[in-house]
């Protein structure tokens, strides 16, 4: 077995994703010498639509679709077999197509780009549930100060600098933020007929629509991010911006390369290394990780290899984190021994620590379509067939303009269900439109984008979810497999008031009563699901129980005391274990906001100040 002098590494890191790669880059520029690793290779290369389907804003959907980043989880929804298969997504035997991403970057190289900061009332839950007020909103917003690098607010960005600025937003961070639809795509009178006609049914449906108008322009003018001096989250229309330079995707994976640069000796990339198990002291302190070398290893990949992959091992002089996201996560910690003691023994695996939260709290969002068919195809699609050299690439290819310089998003709307506004909540649904077909994710779902241009589909995501049933299981020993992963939607989770099933149907009707003007006028030409019979709330409520997704896993090692559940102090330290942390969206105690992305580069950002306060108060002889 091959292994590195344990001298070498401060820092052990598993997955470099939004989490990991942001706190990989974060300890190396302070000094610390960091090993990350990933089971991917580079996502802009080992394929021929690569790396178009990378940076090509618009071609986010090949991404999750590419062989060669691809990992394709599937998951249940339900455990009775009947409800399952009601939801046409789902395949016997098999479950519904979850898409992640291996590689560097991790699920940051094929997501849909969203940045969104969470709602201040995500980190007030959890400053309250530790009793750590690190967490609170006001505290953590230098965080997101760190992140972002803010381009689509010109004029706030000119005036920062005579000491104007009451947007909240960072303009120095190593991520920038640009608006998802340029201005050279309304040129397409129906794009423009239906983005005026939302706008403005919409603010009419308010009770007082001047003042509404009115205080959405000196809000930001639809800027989702804004965070002026007045208390209140945003709501209303708003776009959607976007983790881009140039309208070029940029994120996690650039920003490792450039640190990487500068501080060579500093972070090491291992990449085609999956990660079998941590390894552990005499003393029972985490000191480093077993992998196996080599491309593919990993079962859930588009072509799994054959071969067993080289065993090797990396220590950790101070401290080892995983970052694999919310279900590699609890796999590899199960996988070493930690988790609930019935589980483990199950297996095979001796029990290190029984520890029942690991797997369990499992979250997501859920998300369904209302589709429709446009009376013609879309203009700004003329000619598209996301490939390179086709029309619309050669337009993004030299001024970075037009469609393909978007992720699809043409407008979103935020609002509060019901439920939100009698209990006083933040807002709890985002409404978005899709210059596309999109119902969720199957096999080859990706060719409905292409090759049905006269699409609309506003996607309703439910945020700020009430169920905490999911699970995360092993489905073996054998660190190649994927875990088995349980959501329990709805009547088989812990939402016992269906609040999240009467909200969904509530943003359905919501979507219906802004494209009625536009049906009855015939600039939409029908809406194809739920579709015209599906009306009364039973209807409704069984489409989405029937068709319901979602793509933000989450919860599944959450921050909390351990005797309800909880894996993580609120420094992100394994009960019960030294030297070991998790950092990634496993660790949220509830699904944060309505995009997690933002969220956890937050996160990463603040795990990096309690690792570096803790290198600073503990010599390494202590280790």
């Amino acid at each position: 077995m091959q292994g590195t002098d344990a001298s070498d590494w401060d820092y052990v890191i598993v997955g470099s994703g939004a989490g990991g790669g942001t706190l990989a880059a974060r300890l190396a520029e302070a000094g610390m010498r960091v090993f990350l690793l990933d089971a991917g290779g580079d996502p802009r290369a080992g394929h021929a639509r690569l790396p178009d389907d990378y940076d090509v804003p618009a071609f986010h959907a090949f991404a999750c679709e590419n062989p060669a980043m691809r990992w394709d989880f599937h998951v249940r929804h339900y455990a009775d077999e009947a409800r399952q298969a009601k939801d046409w997504k789902y395949r016997a035997g098999q479950g519904v197509l979850y898409p992640r991403a291996a590689g560097l970057g991790g699920c940051t190289s094929h997501n849909a780009m969203i940045f969104m900061l969470p709602h201040a009332s995500d980190w007030n839950h959890i400053a309250r549930l530790t009793g750590d007020p690190s967490w609170r909103a006001t505290r953590m917003r230098r965080y997101a100060h760190r992140v972002e690098d803010c381009r689509h607010r010109p004029v706030w960005r000119a005036l920062r600098h005579v000491g104007l600025d009451p947007t909240g937003h960072g303009w120095g961070g190593w991520l920038r933020t640009e608006k998802s639809i340029p201005l050279s795509v309304l040129g397409d009178e129906g794009l423009v007929r239906l983005l005026r006609d939302t706008a403005s049914g919409f603010t009419r449906s308010l009770p007082t629509p001047w003042l509404s108008t009115l205080r959405w322009l000196r809000g930001g003018l639809g800027d989702p991010n804004s965070r002026r001096l007045r208390p209140g989250s945003f709501e209303g229309l708003c776009y959607t911006p976007l983790a881009t330079a140039g309208h070029r995707r940029s994120g996690v994976r650039e920003r490792l390369l450039e640190v990487a640069r500068r501080h060579p000796g500093h972070l090491h990339l291992e990449l085609d290394a999956l990660a079998t198990r941590v390894l552990f002291d005499a003393d029972g302190g985490a000191s480093g990780v077993e992998y196996l070398k080599g491309e593919r290893l990993y079962r859930a990949h588009a072509a799994p290899s054959d071969g067993a992959g080289a065993k090797r091992e990396v220590r950790a002089r101070r401290e080892v984190i995983l970052c694999g996201g919310a279900f590699n996560t609890p796999q590899l910690l199960m996988l070493s021994g930690i988790g609930p003691a019935a589980e483990l023994q199950a297996h095979g695996i001796p029990v290190r620590v029984d520890l029942p939260g690991v797997g369990s709290n499992l979250q997501d969002r859920y998300e369904v379509a209302v589709t429709h068919r446009m009376p013609s195809p879309w203009e700004v699609l003329e000619g598209a067939r996301f490939e390179r050299d086709d029309t619309l690439w050669r337009h993004w290819q030299k001024g970075r303009s037009g469609v393909y310089a978007s992720n699809g998003a043409a407008l979103g709307v935020i609002l509060r269900s019901l439920g939100a506004e009698r209990q006083g909540q933040a807002p709890d649904l985002f409404c978005m439109a899709l210059l596309a077909r999109f119902e969720g994710y199957f096999s080859g779902f990706s060719r409905w984008i292409r090759d049905q241009p006269d699409q609309l589909t506003w996607a309703v995501l439910k945020g700020h979810t009430k169920n905490r049933a999911g699970t995360v299981r092993l489905r073996s020993a054998d660190p190649r497999d994927m875990p088995l992963v349980n959501f329990r939607y709805f009547e088989e989770g812990s939402d016992a008031a269906g609040d999240d099933l009467k909200a969904v149907v509530q943003a359905i009707r919501f979507v219906r009563r802004m494209t009625a003007p536009l049906l009855k006028s015939g600039w939409i030409a029908e809406e194809l699901s739920p579709g015209p019979s599906a009306d009364s709330d039973e209807a409704l409520s069984d489409y989405v129980r029937n068709t319901a997704w979602g793509h933000h896993a989450s919860c599944s090692c959450p921050i909390g005391d351990a005797k309800a559940g909880g894996v993580l102090d609120s420094a992100f330290a394994v009960h019960g274990v030294k030297r070991l942390r998790v950092v990634d969206a496993s660790a949220f105690p509830r699904i944060p906001g309505f995009f997690v992305a933002a969220a956890i580069y937050m996160v990463a950002e603040k795990a990096a100040d309690a690792l570096l306060h803790e290198a600073r108060r503990t010599p390494l002889s202590a280790n």
